[in-house]
């Protein structure tokens, strides 16, 4: 009887420690299978930072690709502006030079005709001397001048010669200083073109032309006092034109 229960009590023991340990073996299974997850979620987080990573490298790429297809678009453009630079630059240089050989050319010419029209001056009537003398040596100064480039110079010199041709054309009257033997008097000055040259005193007693032949000034008789005196005015834009008696110089032959 007592072996019975001892070999009844053996086997309950032997069951028990078979259960314990088929327990022990779920909970080691248990702990390695949760230690599996979290390795995977580790893993899969890698993987996950990894790809998006890779996104942003494939990003950055494809930002300087398109970068770099940019800057040589524009370098292509650069290059482009320095060939019509260098194309501009030898045309200009071309220019240049030959505005150069223009230049030695053309300033000769100015003096010469400078020349002469002050020559033409100096045996033209004498009217308006200071200013037209002032003219042409501002005109000297501007040619020497390097400052001055050569078109205004020839600019220059084509207006005094056109101020001299309308003087030709026009009549003028004004207030100058004339000498009439030997004193400087006060007079108005008539000028009909290149006609004539006539004064007359202030005080209107005198009246008078130049003289080319001789080359000086000469007194007219009374009969010419109130047609000047009325020519003067018509000049000043004082009273309407009309017909008018004036006495003429024969001209110099040659002028």
């Amino acid at each position: 009887m007592n072996k019975i229960r001892a070999a009844a009590t053996l086997a309950a023991a032997s069951v028990m420690l078979s259960a314990q340990t088929h327990a022990a073996k779920v909970g080691d299974v248990l702990e390695a299978g949760q230690d599996w997850l979290v390795a995977q979620q580790e893993s899969q987080a890698k993987v996950d930072a990894y790809a998006n990573q890779q996104q942003d490298l494939a990003q950055e790429y494809r930002t300087a690709l398109r970068e770099i297809e940019g800057l040589k678009a524009y370098n292509r453009q650069i290059s482009r502006q320095i060939e019509l630079q260098e194309e501009e630059l030898a045309t200009l240089s071309s220019s240049i030079s030959q505005a150069t050989s223009v230049d030695r050319q053309i300033l000769p010419l100015l003096i010469r005709m400078l020349g002469s029209l002050e020559q033409f001056i100096e045996l033209d009537m004498p009217f308006l001397e200071n200013e037209r003398a002032d003219r042409i040596a501002f005109i000297k100064e501007a040619i020497d001048r390097v400052d001055v480039t050569v078109p205004e110079k020839f600019r220059q010199v084509l207006d005094a010669y056109k101020i001299e041709l309308q003087f030709g054309r026009d009549i003028e009257a004004y207030s100058d200083i004339i000498n009439l033997n030997g004193a400087d008097v006060e007079v108005d000055v008539l000028r009909l073109g290149r006609i004539g040259l006539y004064y007359q005193t202030l005080d209107g007693k005198e009246t008078g032309l130049w003289n080319q032949q001789t080359n000086r000034w000469e007194t007219l008789g009374n009969e010419y006092r109130t047609p000047i005196r009325q020519a003067v005015k018509v000049a000043r834009k004082l009273t309407a034109p009309g017909l008018l008696t004036l006495p003429v110089a024969t001209p110099t032959e040659g002028l």
